[in-house]
């Protein structure tokens, strides 16, 4: 009896220290978890809206990059265009979770400068994607389209497209205060040659982007003036919203539309005729180059600078000559950049 009772306190006594091991073994490992969490680099993505699918695309491309880079991607947005209010208050959040590097899309490029630069003289690398700020050296670089250039090429191919054609003009404009719909409206202009104020341009609306204000825009334009029969746009939700209002009049095929964004459903409804054609960006290229700033920058400490064009091309199944242009067959294949 005495030998099994000191057997079965040696076993016992095993049991419980194998246990006690394990456990600091587990705990061990879990603070190890709870350090390496702490000490990962934070990068916040701060866009304009949640739904709209080009920021949906960035904020893909950033969490794959974020994740293959072993950063954390926090990502916060507006709950609609012009929400400057809840972009301001997501950086400050971002600011106090110790983010190392903020991508922010500004809803009004002159309503955040001073959150922005709260933020830089925190040590926070700030970098714009598509959307620049006013003044542009608000943030440390911007990584975007060059929105000018795209409206040029926008304006460009449409007057190429309405050849001798009296062109009646309506406008699908974005939201007031972005430098991205600013630049965009401007450069169409230009490409199509005409200047602001010109009786060509019979009107316009303010769409904020979003399919629903679009097509409103549209049909109070054409109620004020059934002659419309070329209609800028600001991005390929308004320009679906404005095809809808042009359906419902009966004047579909007799309007051309035009747009700049580049997303597979965009170059779907081109393909189908719906646009005549639309300038494709590279939101991919932009997230990932922005995500891979960051990691340098907590890596180095270096700093990207200036404004960094991630380019565009106009896709289009009727090219016009003198315009450059790709197809919807490349366009598929390359929408947002990729990936």
């Amino acid at each position: 009896m005495p030998a099994f009772r000191l057997s079965q306190t040696f076993t016992s006594t095993a049991l419980i220290t194998t246990a006690a091991l394990g456990f600091a073994a587990f705990t061990t490992l879990a603070t190890a978890d709870k350090a390496k969490a702490a000490d990962q680099v934070i990068v916040g993505l701060v866009t304009k809206t949640e739904v709209n699918p080009y920021f949906v695309k960035l904020r893909q491309a950033a969490e794959a990059e974020a994740k293959k880079k072993g950063l954390k991607l926090i990502a916060r947005f507006g709950k609609f265009d012009g929400d400057n209010e809840g972009q301001v208050a997501a950086i400050e959040d971002l600011i106090s979770a110790g983010a190392k590097g903020i991508l922010v899309t500004p809803n009004n490029s002159t309503g955040m400068l001073g959150i922005i630069k709260k933020a830089r003289d925190a040590g926070v690398l700030v970098i714009a994607l598509d959307t620049a700020t006013d003044p542009a050296d608000a943030v440390d670089a911007t990584y975007a389209t060059d929105n000018f250039e795209a409206g040029v090429k926008q304006g460009a191919y449409a007057k190429a497209a309405m050849g001798d054609k009296k062109p009646i003009l309506a406008m699908l404009d974005g939201t007031p205060g972005g430098t991205v719909d600013t630049m965009r409206h401007n450069g169409y202009l230009q490409g199509f040659g005409v200047k602001e104020g010109d009786p060509v341009i019979v009107g316009s609306a303010i769409t904020n982007g979003a399919q629903d204000k679009g097509q409103t825009g549209m049909e109070n334009l054409l109620s004020k003036n059934g002659d419309i029969n070329v209609v800028y746009t600001i991005n390929e939700p308004a320009a679906a919203g404005g095809y809808a209002a042009l359906k419902s009049f009966g004047k579909a095929k007799s309007v051309m539309l035009t747009s700049i964004d580049g997303g597979c459903e965009g170059v779907k409804n081109v393909k189908s005729g719906k646009i005549a054609g639309t300038v494709m960006q590279f939101p991919y290229k932009m997230a990932v180059a922005g995500v891979d700033a960051v990691a340098e920058y907590a890596k180095s400490g270096k700093k990207p600078t200036g404004f960094i064009n991630t380019g565009s091309e106009l896709i289009t199944d009727k090219p016009m000559k003198g315009v450059d242009s790709k197809d919807t067959a490349w366009g598929l294949k390359n929408c947002w950049g990729g990936e």
